[in-house]
């Protein structure tokens, strides 16, 4: 038995994404080459901890049973040929609330007693799990800790309010958050719970329709977000229609919100009353913001369509007096010191439409926005201070943002020094004097 002769090995190491404690990893794999003239047998292959950090190995298609001390005996590797080793990881709890290394070797032993090593790396995150979860009492929710969220998710029942604070939700894939009551949410993050990547470049949580969204109830009423970002859903938020437009009461107030990268709408209105106060909605196979009769009053939001999977993207905003054929009317949308653009020369949808009783009530009014979509020029009571855009500016479209990375789908829609909007969208201020032009 030649000492001399060594497997080599695709990695060194094995690491592999981010992982909560007691759930199961992705599957990763290496080769293990024989690059020598004679086959190299193997006396073992084992975990050098045991079953006690939670690899799971399968060399060759043998299992190393961690009920018999986490080993395979007797294998083979033929000259010039290689096997393929696949690792999962199922972390214990780590009782910390940051991400904890957890670390084992994969030991080779040859028969020459030569001994190789690939190590193994994984990062064990502590959550809380909740599965099915029916909100039917007044119930706060504040965790230093993740919320692994399974099932079909969240339900808050006609009457309760939920009030989620100073946490981050991470959704399982086709559960959601279903609100008959209220939702209060503080400084909260809601997506996908994939924390791996979909490939080297592409992390999971850059991946549209990653879980359901939010969806508002025709009873609920009394909705407040702030600071709050929802991210990768299939549609972010959707109001049902309720039982009547009460124009004196908002069903919904979001202010400094984030609604980015989902697979539907943003946020779709059905005949309510909604406030969005520096907010940015974008990237939407949908429209970035559905309007079907009701309410909508919006101030230094930004509203940029540049949706990266699909060239038959919806609109930045679509605005209309009617939903599958039943007439709501538009009962007023104004929308101040905001940006709508997008990759197409024409992002804003109007929609009115004739029914028996003639035109339902169509009102809308734009104060000082940067809009891409051709100039009205014949509307001065619905169009005031308006910078029109077109695909011929100078700087135009994604040019105002500081990064649309359409290759790695990376997006900071904080504006450029370049851009010919300052002062406008959600993360500007209107400049003194604005109003007096």
């Amino acid at each position: 038995m030649d000492q001399g002769n060594r497997l080599v090995f695709s990695v060194d190491t094995v690491k592999t994404d981010t992982v909560f404690a007691n759930v199961g990893s992705s599957t990763y794999s290496f080769w293990v080459y024989n690059q020598t003239g004679s086959g190299i047998r193997l006396s073992s292959v084992r975990l050098r901890l045991g079953n006690q950090t939670g690899f799971r190995v399968n060399v060759d298609g043998s299992y190393l049973d961690n009920t018999i001390g986490s080993v395979v005996t007797d294998l083979e590797v033929r000259k010039g040929d290689s096997i393929r080793v696949f690792v999962e990881v199922t972390p214990q709890e780590t009782h910390q609330d940051e991400p904890k290394s957890v670390e084992d070797d994969l030991v080779f032993m040859l028969e020459s007693g030569v001994e190789q090593r690939v190590h193994l790396l994984a990062w064990a995150w502590d959550a809380v799990m909740l599965s099915d979860l029916r909100v039917k009492r007044d119930t706060t929710v504040e965790s230093p800790k993740p919320i692994v969220v399974y099932g079909e998710g969240i339900r808050v029942d006609s009457g309760a309010v939920l009030t989620l604070r100073n946490t981050t939700l991470y959704f399982h894939d086709q559960a959601g958050l279903r609100v008959s009551g209220s939702l209060k949410a503080e400084n909260v993050l809601l997506r996908g719970d994939r924390l791996d990547d979909m490939f080297d470049y592409l992390p999971y949580d850059r991946v549209s329709g990653q879980w359901k969204g939010i969806s508002f109830t025709s009873s609920s009423k009394g909705n407040v977000l702030s600071d709050t970002e929802i991210r990768n859903a299939c549609v972010g938020i959707c109001l049902e229609k309720p039982a009547a437009l009460d124009s004196t009461c908002i069903r919904l107030q979001m202010t400094r919100c984030k609604v980015h990268n989902c697979k539907g709408h943003g946020v779709e209105s059905h005949h309510s009353y909604i406030s969005l106060d520096y907010c940015q909605l974008t990237n939407t196979l949908g429209d970035c913001l559905s309007l079907h009769g009701g309410i909508c009053e919006m101030d230094h939001c930004t509203l940029a369509q540049f949706y990266p999977f699909s060239a038959d993207r919806g609109a930045a905003l679509r605005f209309s007096d009617h939903a599958d054929e039943v007439v709501y009317p538009l009962m007023r949308l104004t929308c101040n010191y905001s940006i709508l653009t997008g990759y197409e020369a024409d992002v804003i949808m109007g929609e009115r439409t004739e029914n028996e009783d003639g035109k339902a009530l169509f009102s809308y009014l734009f104060n000082d926005c940067l809009l891409r979509t051709p100039a009205v020029e014949d509307d001065t009571l619905s169009f005031h201070r308006i910078v029109w855009e077109t695909p011929e500016d100078s700087v135009q479209g994604k040019q105002h943002f500081k990064l649309i990375d359409e290759e790695n789908l990376d997006y900071d829609f904080h504006l450029d020094s370049l851009s010919t909007a300052q002062g406008l969208g959600c993360y500007g201020s209107a400049p003194a004097g604005l109003n007096d032009k």
